[in-house]
């Protein structure tokens, strides 16, 4: 978003380490959760180095990376050497464009019934927390109740243990058309810091996602 560019696909490893780097320093009491951006993940060994390097020079507690069982072998890899991993399943920013752009998955049964069976194949890997993004609320319930890990939704319905929001979309700041799943928060609190405060505050009462925010 910040760099400009059309999806998250050209970010770089160094790029990431600069961003990671940066809130570390600024957020000492924050658990920093940094992805590993596409193509640094595609083997075991390439995860492993990656996300060394995302923790020692990074600052990051946990590395997150997209994909369901095809990524039980780099999940195992990493937790085996104690690198906390944060799965992440639905709608794969690091996949749309094979997707045609960014589209609500499990719609049907049969894409349903494979992210619940991502969801399950990468927490019996050991991940410590799984994102479901941009899947219909009804599905999210399912994989909440079968985790026993956090599971954190971005326009997945409230069936969650949290929430994230792009902090761009969240300030009204984002060009073009938005998701159903956006709420400006800036617009109704006329400030950036009580727009982040009011968005904390929705997602602890439950207000935020509403049913007008889910699929």
């Amino acid at each position: 978003v910040v760099m400009g560019y059309e999806s998250t696909v050209p970010v770089t490893l160094d790029d990431m380490l600069y961003c990671a780097a940066n809130v570390a320093r600024a957020g000492q009491t924050a658990w920093r959760v940094v992805d590993l951006p596409s193509g640094s993940y595609e083997t075991p060994g390439q995860a492993l180095a990656s996300a060394r390097r995302l923790v020692d020079e990074g600052g990051a507690h946990m590395v997150k990376l997209e994909g369901g069982v095809e990524r039980v072998a780099v999940v195992e890899h990493l937790v085996s050497h104690d690198i906390p991993v944060c799965g992440h399943v639905g709608l794969l920013p690091q996949s749309v464009e094979e997707y045609g752009g960014y589209r609500v998955q499990g719609r049907d049964a049969a894409g349903a019934g494979a992210i619940l069976a991502d969801a399950r194949a990468l927490q019996q890997a050991g991940v410590g927390m799984l994102v479901v993004e941009c899947v219909p609320a009804t599905l999210t319930e399912q994989i909440s109740a079968a985790m026993r890990v956090p599971v954190i939704g971005i326009g997945a319905g409230a069936a969650c243990d949290g929430q994230v929001l792009v902090l761009y979309d969240m300030l009204g700041i984002t060009a073009g058309q938005l998701p159903r799943f956006v709420n400006d928060f800036l617009e109704e609190s006329g400030s950036v810091h009580a727009a982040v405060a009011a968005y904390v505050r929705a997602v602890k009462d439950g207000s935020y996602p509403a049913a007008e925010h889910s699929y």
